[in-house]
């Protein structure tokens, strides 16, 4: 299981991500160029001492990040087809999500295997991006029995 996060704006939301990969041993993939500079306080500051203990890759744009692809791609969007909690995830899931500012392009979009949003009030536009990845990668953990011992 891995979190892929596409072009991320808010080095705060990274940093957060960071820590919840490194609290469910769950790998995390950056695809740039991001919003911020990788030395940003901000990711250090949400991460805290815990990105010592994730596994972070960084790749140059969409097409390096493609090449290390192996599973499915399963993009949460609000413009899923599904509900996350109605979907099978498999072990060697990539959960990915898209930038604050802008979600994904089309061909992002488009090459998801799998697209899923996570149901909420309708009034309301979006969750924030570490609490949706928090959310998800809970239930594709449960449902892959992948939490850490």
């Amino acid at each position: 299981m891995r979190i892929a996060l596409f072009q991320p704006c808010i080095a705060g939301n990274v940093g957060a991500v960071l820590r919840i990969g490194a609290c469910f041993d769950t790998a995390i993939d950056l695809i740039e160029p991001m919003g911020f500079a990788w030395d940003d306080k901000r990711v250090a500051r949400a991460g805290m001492d815990y990105i010592d203990h994730v596994r972070v890759t960084r790749h140059r744009d969409w097409d390096a990040f493609l090449s290390t692809v192996t599973g499915r791609i399963v993009l949460f969007t609000t413009k899923g087809a599904g509900r996350f909690d109605e979907a099978e995830f498999r072990a060697d899931d990539i959960l990915l999500f898209g930038s604050e500012d802008a979600g994904v392009p089309d061909h992002v979009h488009d090459r998801a295997d799998l697209r899923v949003k996570i149901p909420m009030k309708p009034a309301m536009r979006s969750l924030n991006l570490s609490v949706s990845a928090g959310i998800a990668l809970s239930e594709a953990l449960r449902q892959t029995k992948g939490y850490p011992q």
